[in-house]
């Protein structure tokens, strides 16, 4: 295992057939990005709160571990860098957002960034990603006849502007089915069912940027996202969330129950690679 970190990209290199993705945990934004934001908080609401901490038992199990300390507030690396949106007729947020998932603006009335702008944010942080993640993806490759991209996300699990109702606990994505084998799709599922949570397939949320540029089951790299609904480890308070509530404290208590079920499911994940084979 070797590591390589700049000061907003962390690579954690494993030589098991898994990449884990965790592309929204970030919370750096830069002073030259943060001078037109309303507040630091609100550029900040819409972060995967804890997901590396939920995640991090990945390390022992040789797992190759990709992220970006940026905040998606910056640059989003799971949305598509031609701005086509990847969900068409349902509110979503940009490659570079304006606004809070709850349609609250990021930027101070006047503040606007040109296309100039955005290719600076693109090079300097979106590519890099990327970059990253094929790499390993790629490095694996050559040891192994499959390799599983998981990308790890989470999100409130009311959110009125983006969905109706409560959002299930499991949000497992895979491109409709195109983003890797149906054995893999069909593995994990059956783990989510065992437990006390709820899942939807290809519901709301059915894979970002990430698994639908990256995944290529017929060349062996198969890509699935998996969205967590945030009160299945931590907990939401029942009121819009605001400075005073939001994020919680991770708990590990509490969040016990869905890391168990994690476990399991990145177990398989590394089984289903080998067995693939």
């Amino acid at each position: 295992m070797t590591d390589t970190t700049r000061d907003w990209l962390t690579v954690r290199r494993g030589n098991a057939p898994l990449v884990i993705s965790l592309p929204h945990t970030g919370t750096i934004i830069p002073d030259a990005y943060a001078t037109d934001l309303v507040s630091p908080w609100l550029a900040r609401k819409d972060a995967d709160w804890w997901i590396e901490t939920l995640y991090d038992f990945a390390a022992g199990l040789d797992t190759t571990i990709v992220r970006t300390g940026i905040s998606r507030t910056v640059i989003d690396v799971n949305r598509d860098p031609s701005g086509m949106s990847l969900y068409p007729g349902q509110a979503t947020t940009e490659l570079c957002p304006t606004t809070t998932f709850d349609g609250q603006p990021l930027y101070r009335a006047g503040a606007l960034f040109s296309p100039q702008e955005i290719d600076k944010r693109y090079r300097a942080y979106f590519a890099p990603y990327h970059a990253a993640l094929k790499a390993e993806l790629n490095r694996l490759r050559t040891d192994h006849r499959a390799v599983v991209l998981y990308d790890c996300h989470s999100i409130r699990s009311t959110i009125p502007r983006l969905f109706e109702g409560e959002l299930p606990n499991f949000n497992l994505g895979t491109n409709s089915g195109a983003s890797c084998a149906e054995a893999l799709t069909r593995g994990v599922e059956a783990i989510c069912d065992r437990t006390g949570f709820s899942r939807v397939t290809n519901g709301r949320f059915k894979g970002g940027y990430i698994t639908r540029s990256l995944g290529a089951p017929e060349r062996g790299i198969h890509a699935l996202q998996m969205e967590l609904a945030c009160r299945g480890y931590m907990r939401e308070p029942a009121a819009m969330p605001d400075e005073s509530n939001w994020p919680t404290p991770y708990d590990p208590d509490f969040a016990a129950p869905m890391r168990a079920a994690l476990v399991d499911i990145l177990t398989f994940c590394l089984v289903f690679a080998r067995s693939h084979a």
